[in-house]
């Protein structure tokens, strides 16, 4: 990619968009960065336009590198794509770099799972002598691998929607769309747009590549997700050709080495995980690695994502905080086998439909305690006996505290996004570790 002389709009200065900017840079380009936000970040030998953006930027720019958190329809990114400005997001630039350099990139997206799956590949290719990049979406920003020089064996990739509107050139060696359920659509509208920018991570790959789907209706309502017209080898998640899981054997088959894997030695809670470490095999394997390379027992579960974080007087902490979605969340209530207290709530996302939470709560959850900005939406919604409202998560962590008994579990598993209270997951999940610790001194 020629960046030497060019004319570099980086739009969107969160941790994504300051990576490229700096990049971009450090390779001769002439940089102008642009956020609404006027105390945005400063890069040094950059131009700022922070507070608004002005359309002449974009549409005398020879590059345009988008943060995720800019939707492709802004009016100024239309305006630049009709003017024949290239567009594309901070993800798709540094792919581009990472493939000339010849790196392979496996590529994980879906509505849920794909940190949990992404997370293991590193794992399972680290336990088997490789060195990976893990980051993307989550973590790391990509462009940070392309400005550090290093050439891991792999980059593994977690891929959001927002990402894939603009997906450049990504052109992974493996790639999955593990599920699809209601979300984001505030941002792509119907369940058709948002399969088909899922979809799109299929786009531009080659015919030795591998493109992952589910087949059932639970994971692809309606089969809208779809292999599309891509050159790469099609498979499934959920049968032949691909991977299918009994209990702890999962098959493999269309792979560059088929056969069956022994899943016994996985010791992580809920069904979700047996199918996460199972999908995280069929890419692994797909991008080159051997059967017997993978040992199950290396898997530990990703921060946030149903990490146990404390224990007391019998009772375990359970961090869910990465359950932002109301199917998230289901999977992880579903995953504890014992009696629980579920904090539930945050900030809603529309359409979420919480009613749909109360099966899985009515097997095993000895109390329910809503609180945030859409914990009163909660309450409405699920017709549970034990029921409590309150105002923060301090507020739930301190009640629960007053609840829980041996051998209960405390499970964060919100079904809402943090933005009422914190910035992100990953400060709520931190949060109510220290929290959880405070309220049983």
């Amino acid at each position: 990619m020629k960046l030497c002389d060019q004319s570099v709009l980086v739009m969107g200065m969160g941790r994504s968009g300051v990576s490229a900017a700096k990049y971009a840079l450090s390779q001769g380009a002439h940089v102008t960065v642009t956020d609404l936000r006027t105390d945005s970040p400063r890069i040094e030998g950059a131009n700022h336009t922070y507070g608004e953006h002005n359309r002449s930027e974009f549409v005398e720019a020879d590059l345009i590198i988008v943060s995720p958190g800019i939707p492709a329809s802004a009016p100024d990114i239309v305006a630049a794509q009709q003017a024949g400005v290239r567009v594309i997001s901070e993800l798709a630039f540094a792919a581009e770099i990472l493939q000339e350099r010849q790196i392979p990139i496996i590529a994980v997206t879906g509505t849920n799972g794909k940190s949990s799956v992404t997370w293991f590949i590193g794992q399972l290719l680290n336990a088997s002598g490789h060195s990976v990049f893990v980051g993307g979406n989550f973590g790391t920003a990509l462009t940070d691998l392309v400005a550090s020089g290093d050439r891991p064996d792999f980059a593994v990739v977690e891929v959001s929607s927002y990402q894939l509107e603009l997906p450049g050139k990504l052109q992974p060696t493996a790639a999955a769309v593990l599920n699809l359920s209601p979300d984001h659509l505030g941002r792509h509208g119907t369940m058709e747009t948002y399969a088909n920018t899922k979809s799109d991570l299929f786009r531009n790959m080659c015919d030795s590549g591998y493109a992952a789907l589910p087949q059932t209706d639970a994971n692809n309502p309606g089969g809208l997700l779809h292999h599309g017209d891509t050159a790469a080898q099609p498979l499934w998640l959920d049968g032949n050709p691909g991977v299918s899981r009994n209990g702890m054997v999962a098959t493999l088959s269309g792979t560059p080495d088929d056969g069956v894997l022994d899943m016994s030695t996985l010791n992580l809670l809920g069904q979700h995980n047996q199918d996460n470490a199972a999908a995280a095999a069929l890419l692994c394997v797909c991008a080159g690695v051997a059967r017997n390379q993978l040992d199950f027992s290396t898997l530990t579960a990703l921060p946030h994502r149903l990490q146990p974080v404390h224990e007391a007087n019998g009772v375990t902490w359970v961090n869910d905080s990465k359950a932002t979605n109301v199917d998230a969340a289901l999977v992880g209530i579903s995953g504890i086998r014992r009696p629980m207290i579920v904090l539930l709530g945050g900030a809603g996302k529309p359409g979420a439909d919480y009613s749909r939470l109360e099966g899985a709560l009515l097997g095993t959850a000895k109390c329910v305690v809503c609180f945030g900005d859409s914990g009163a939406d909660i309450a409405a919604a699920i017709n549970i006996e034990n029921m409590k409202q309150v105002p923060t998560l301090s507020d739930a962590v301190h009640t629960a505290a007053q609840i829980a008994e041996a051998p209960d579990v405390v499970l964060l598993s919100p079904a809402c996004a943090s933005f009422d209270e914190f910035n992100n997951f990953e400060e709520r999940g931190h949060a109510f570790t220290s929290l959880a610790q405070e309220a049983t001194q």
